[in-house]
């Protein structure tokens, strides 16, 4: 077996000053590390993507909004739950993560509780033995991310990865991409949120198109991956919605001969998992997906990527591997520490354009 097929393959030391705590402003000052040949880099900032992308290019995007998903509740004994809803089971029950989960056995009735809001009663439903969480019924307008999305405004706060230590009443915006439209992530597409509405009116205004796909960013992308050999590796399944006016953006860019360009991971696994369900060719589709991209995949639809910087052991920087090699990623993580680039969501950038791409992988 290859070392790109062993998870212990992808380790890098990362020292937590590296982790960046908040975001820099303006969105399109943080730095971007760029590709643009099979070897070396060189250092930017996102703002000049504009020079990087070229007229008749084509920016996919992930339109999912993070909602307020985290929730504080109190039980009868009342000893205190932090609730992280997740996605919808049926009805209105919601997959939620619960910490501490240990006692909640299904029929208890949490009261979740907000300042300047009343309580409300949430009924524990079962068990999920795969993630460990709980099905929590809530009241029945519930049954859909728009759905849920006024309640949880009331009561819940924005769920930031647990790596950010600095909360502020800022993330409310700023943990959203700027054309974030339909609710239901758990997390950013953290690539998108380095596109300023000035840096995407100057894309536009150079002739760089933009479509859109959602991806409900969930558990899947930030559970650690835990299978050393990863050709026995599963990911959560994600639910995905392709239109019929994305493949037709898609369509139209190969026929123009522009580069389908996607703004991070999730809207790769998105054009890619919808691919593969229709033997290599994108074609519309809405539902859940399940696919492992890894050394070794040919990409279908993606020629090239802007895209942050990963954690060790994730199935995000197995994807990244991807398009440029393990060795080549790892080198470069090393340079990027090297300059004092910024990690993980509020962090930095990298670039990585369609001649950087391993021949072997190109679509």
């Amino acid at each position: 077996m290859s070392d790109d097929q062993l998870l212990s393959s992808y380790v890098f030391d990362l020292p937590e000053t590296f982790i960046a705590q908040r975001p820099v402003e303006p969105r399109h000052a943080a730095r971007l590390l760029a590709l643009e040949g099979p070897e070396g880099c060189s250092h930017q900032t996102v703002w000049e993507l504009q020079q990087l992308l070229k007229p008749g290019d084509l920016l996919v995007v992930n339109n999912t909004r993070v909602l307020k998903a985290r929730l504080q509740a109190r039980r009868a004994s009342g000893g205190a739950v932090e609730l992280l809803v997740l996605e919808p089971v049926e009805g209105s029950d919601w997959l939620c993560l619960a910490k501490p989960a240990k006692r909640l056995k299904p029929g208890e009735i949490l009261q979740m509780e907000h300042p300047g809001q009343p309580p409300q009663p949430l009924e524990i439903v079962a068990v999920d033995a795969e993630t460990g969480g709980r099905v929590v019924r809530f009241p029945a307008e519930c049954t859909t991310p728009e759905a849920i999305e006024a309640l949880l405004a009331r009561y819940g706060e924005i769920p930031l990865p647990p790596y950010i230590h600095q909360h502020s009443s800022e993330d409310d915006s700023r943990y959203q991409t700027r054309y974030a439209s339909r609710p239901g992530a758990v997390a950013a597409p953290t690539a998108g949120l380095h596109l300023s509405d000035a840096l995407l009116e100057a894309l536009e205004a150079r002739g760089v198109q933009r479509t859109t796909v959602t991806l409900h960013v969930g558990l899947g992308t930030f559970r650690p991956v835990e299978t050393e050999d990863l050709t026995q590796l599963e990911l959560h399944s994600e639910w995905v919605e392709v239109s019929p006016a994305a493949v037709e953006a898609v369509a139209q860019c190969r026929a123009r001969g522009g580069r389908v360009i996607a703004v991070g991971t999730t809207s790769v696994r998105s054009l890619e998992a919808v691919a593969q369900l229709h033997g290599g060719e994108l074609q519309p589709h809405a539902g859940p997906v399940n696919l492992v991209i890894q050394p070794g995949y040919r990409f279908a639809v993606v020629q090239g990527l802007l895209t942050n910087f990963h954690l060790p052991k994730s199935s995000l920087l197995l994807l990244v591997s991807a398009l440029v090699g393990r060795r080549r990623l790892l080198d470069l993580y090393e340079e990027a520490k090297a300059e004092g680039y910024r990690f993980f969501s509020y962090g930095d950038a990298m670039w990585i354009a369609p001649e950087s791409v391993l021949e072997s992988a190109r679509p």
